[in-house]
């Protein structure tokens, strides 16, 4: 039987929703703020590799973890 999953373990502010929300905000802000597409795309850049980090790798690892394949 497996064991809860890394989402049942983390609070409201780092569940897959917040994390998705929090870094469109921060990609519109980067527009918002600076308006020139290359640092829009830094910060997306920067946002997707957050997001592959926290979203695949992370709960990948923590599934590895407990012995689930």
């Amino acid at each position: 039987m497996p064991g809860p999953s890394i989402w049942d373990l983390k609070p409201w502010w780092c569940q897959p929703w917040s994390i998705l929300l929090t870094g469109l905000l921060g990609i519109a802000a980067s527009w918002l703020v600076w308006q020139r597409w290359w640092l829009t795309a830094a910060a997306a850049v920067a946002v997707l590799l957050w997001w592959w980090l926290f979203l695949v790798l992370a709960p990948e690892a923590y599934h590895r973890s407990r012995g689930s394949s």
